[in-house]
């Protein structure tokens, strides 16, 4: 991963940013694709629902794989798992998720409790990998903000670049973004910065680029409902027409079947409820899609939709 120029990252979303949506996203823009976090306690007892996760589109090069764990030789086992892998450019560090099931495994967040043993787990995938970076995705501190400290010793325990979530755990996704911090960690670190955090629109993404001066933003919810969005910044304009809309999300449902088969269908209505919000004839769309299980069915009336709805 270079970053000679800004560059747009799609971040991993469980139950979201699987290999359909991350393919759709990369086609349209994005230039790195993380995993759906990994347990690395998953990963070494070879679980099949991980492996299958790992999965990527021929599209995403370079491509991420995102790990969660608190134990130096778990963590140790999961890299010599995805050493076995080709295809994967970067193994990161979740250092941020503020969910209580994966911080009372002392894993995501509850790292920033223990910066010793973050930094440990840092190095002990630093020197296992054989992939080409290592990165990290933190949040500005636990209860408390100690961002710098954090950030410091990611870069010594041999972080390439960092993600930083603008929030602490006790924030979780409420708090207001705290981008004056994430500026603070560019300025005190020399390995690239990624900023994240309420990256909701085109405008926001430009915005939080200029008030950080990081070196790439790290758009997960914001996508949700809008892949374009990063057709948007690559072409550096906001503006996207329906009819891109409209093929975006075919392509997106086609991806969903491929993968999953007739359980895609049922999958999508999440991202059907996403993308309607604002449509005319939003409500009795959901409605009507929540009762089909047909494939050609729930295309065809999808397609119908986009086509010819308008926004109110």
């Amino acid at each position: 991963m270079t970053f000679d120029k800004p560059v747009y990252i799609l971040a991993p979303l469980a139950g979201f940013t699987d290999l359909p949506f991350r393919s759709v996203v990369k086609k349209f823009g994005a230039d790195l694709t993380v995993s759906e976090m990994l347990s690395s306690n998953a990963l070494i007892h070879n679980s099949k629902k991980t492996l299958h996760m790992l999965k990527k589109s021929p599209l995403e090069d370079p491509y991420s794989v995102q790990i969660s764990g608190s134990d130096v030789d778990v963590v140790r086992g999961a890299v010599e798992v995805l050493n076995k892998y080709d295809g994967i450019d970067i193994i990161d560090l979740n250092c941020g998720c503020p969910v209580p099931k994966v911080v009372g495994h002392g894993s995501g967040s509850s790292l920033l409790l223990n910066l010793p043993l973050m930094g440990s787990l840092i190095k002990t995938i630093k020197e296992t990998s054989n992939k080409k970076q290592t990165s990290v995705k933190i949040r500005l501190g636990f209860e408390k903000k100690n961002h710098v400290d954090i950030a410091k010793m990611a870069e010594d325990s041999g972080a390439d670049f960092l993600a930083v979530h603008g929030r602490t755990r006790a924030g979780k996704f409420k708090a207001a973004v705290d981008y004056d911090a994430i500026a603070e960690i560019k300025k005190t670190v020399s390995i690239p910065v990624i900023a994240n955090g309420d990256i909701d629109s085109y405008e926001k993404a430009k915005w939080v680029l200029e008030h950080t001066d990081t070196d790439g933003v790290m758009i997960g919810r914001g996508a949700v409902g809008a892949p374009w969005i990063f057709h948007q910044l690559k072409t550096g304009s906001s503006n996207i027409s329906s009819s891109l809309k409209h093929e975006i999300i075919l392509e997106h449902f086609d991806k969903m079947i491929d993968f999953y088969g007739l359980h895609g269908v049922a999958m999508f209505r999440k991202h059907t409820h996403t993308y309607s919000k604002g449509y005319r004839g939003a409500s009795a769309l959901r409605e009507l899609v929540n009762h089909i299980s047909d494939i050609k069915e729930y295309r065809d009336i999808i397609d119908q939709f986009f086509k010819n709805s308008e926004m109110v």
